[in-house]
């Protein structure tokens, strides 16, 4: 989780922008009474203080007393969250629609029973059209407590209607629910173990996912019924090593939001999460143009990420520098890549309590191999003790374990034998306890405790005997996944040739878009 402030009411005010602090101002001006002036006075103290300190509050402001503070800072909270409804109302249909249902509420207490039938009518259309169900079916319930209380007139066959729809409603909600469960549970599965390791479990994996759209419709009728099919599919075939079948999945899902723009605008959290999951099958499939034209669209919704919100923001800073890193290790330009880590390095202590863990370990190994890559290995050390340094259990056991491996390596890239026994067998103990060694990983550390043996065997062949090994093991799919990790091969042949690893991998590249062409 990210490092939020412990106390509510100070986090809610330092995710403010300017334009909602300008507007709760104004809102919170409107009231004029005594009670909104002390509002107004703790508020302009909480947004300017870096930490929230009690003490500081009663010696700043006298008026606040100690026995009121609790009272008033609950009642600020739920100004500004009613401030920020207001401010943002405009912009999201949901809330619109949810202020004409307590529209209809407020009409019904009234005995206007006909009106606010018209209205709810009127916002289940618009819920509808736009693919907002569980606001439709909470129309719905409240239509037929209406009816079922009242000679309202209606239509013949209304409460057969009613019924109708309800159902038809209520199997797609349960459908789009299991969706959306599903893909979580995937991403669940993925933040624990990474990708398959074996043929056990990807089988396990397959029977888990088709048990799970057994009762899927595949031929989803709305539009969040599709994006969460395509994003489950997504999420399944990239654990499971396929990256053609990912690929298809995110195009589509993407696709989804050219073909209805308007959408961009109402879920930008959901048309974000399907580019980042295509430009991320671009990078894994070597689709470097289309990769490239992805973290274009990437920079232009960055741009515009600032007329929503903070969070909004930190997730487009997060899949756009992620898939420019990948761009970069795509086509060999790592010292290139280094520009950009200050920048990385800046945004991520701005947005450092929204960002969990997992992300800023994920940017801690990619900065790594730009380190790596461009032939500095004490600064990718520092980058990998980093996540050798994290408390976090198993999460993400499979980028654990690698970046232990990189570690290996960067040390004896740098001549440091006199560490690397101690080294090996920590991390021989930590795949251990993850579970997570392949045959590839398991080839990589014979090999570096051979290198410490009084009576090595020349280094370069020793060099080309490995890469063998490696190309006879990583034959195998679930052994190859430590190359979407770790260009090893690249690696090994910078070490026979005599030249630096960046050259051989910029090189390859050039090569491969040569036969393209």
């Amino acid at each position: 989780m990210p490092n939020q402030p412990k106390d509510n009411l100070f986090a809610l005010i330092k995710s403010l922008t300017k334009a909602e602090k300008r507007y709760f101002s104004l809102y919170i001006s409107r009231q004029k009474s005594s009670e909104s002036a002390r509002y107004s006075k703790l508020f302009n103290l909480l947004d300017k203080s870096d930490h929230y300190d009690e003490e500081q509050i009663f010696k700043k402001e006298k008026s606040i007393r100690r026995s009121q503070l609790h009272n008033l800072k609950a009642h600020l909270y739920n100004e500004l969250l009613t401030a920020l409804r207001l401010f943002h109302g405009a912009k999201n249909l949901d809330i619109q629609i949810r202020e004409q249902i307590d529209f209809a509420k407020i009409l019904y207490n009234r005995g206007l029973v006909l009106q606010s039938l018209k209205v709810l009518d009127k916002a289940k259309s618009v819920a509808r059209q736009n693919s907002h169900f569980i606001l439709t079916l909470e129309i719905l319930q409240f239509e037929q407590a209406i009816e079922s209380r009242h000679i309202t007139r209606s239509i013949k066959g209304r409460a057969e209607m009613l019924h109708q729809e309800s159902n038809y409603i209520l199997n797609h909600v349960n459908e789009v629910a299991q969706l959306a469960s599903l893909a979580l549970r995937l991403y669940g599965s993925y933040l624990e173990n990474g990708h398959v390791t074996n043929g056990k479990q990807s089988r396990e994996l397959e029977t888990f996912f088709k048990n799970a759209l057994s009762n899927i419709h595949f031929d989803q009728e709305s539009f969040y019924g599709r994006a969460y099919l395509h994003q489950a599919h997504c999420w399944y075939y990239f654990i499971q090593l396929d990256f053609s079948r990912y690929y298809l999945h995110a195009y589509k899902w993407v696709k989804l939001f050219s073909d209805s723009p308007k959408a961009k605008t109402e879920e930008p959290f959901l048309y974000l999460k399907g580019l980042h999951n295509l430009v991320t099958a671009l990078f894994m499939t070597g689709k470097h143009d289309e990769l490239r034209k992805g973290i274009e669209e990437l920079e232009l919704f960055h741009g515009s990420a600032a007329n929503y919100n903070e969070n909004l923001q930190v997730q487009c800073f997060i899949y756009l520098y992620t898939a420019k890193l990948n761009y970069f290790f795509l086509t060999g330009r790592f010292t290139k890549g280094i520009t950009i880590v200050d920048e990385i390095e800046q945004q991520l202590n701005n947005y450092r309590r929204y960002i969990d863990t997992h992300r800023i370990m994920v940017f801690y190994y990619k900065i790594a191999c730009l380190y790596f890559g461009a032939g500095d290995s004490e600064k990718a050390i520092d980058y990998l003790n980093k996540i050798i340094n994290l408390k976090v259990g198993h999460l993400r056991s499979d980028l654990q374990c690698v970046a232990r491996l990189l570690h290996l390596i960067a040390h004896y890239e740098l001549g440091n034998t006199d560490i690397l026994e101690y080294l090996i067998k920590s991390v021989y103990r930590f795949f251990a306890k993850m579970e997570n060694k392949d045959a590839v990983q398991e080839e990589i550390l014979k090999f570096l405790k051979r290198s410490l043996s009084p009576k090595p065997k020349d280094v370069i062949e020793s060099f080309s005997e490995l890469k063998r090994k490696l190309d006879t093991v990583s034959k195998d799919k679930f052994a190859n996944r430590s190359y979407q990790y770790l260009d090893i091969s690249s690696w090994l042949e910078s070490k026979i040739e005599g030249v630096a690893v960046e050259k051989v991998i910029r090189e390859k590249f050039l090569r491969r878009i040569d036969v393209k062409i």
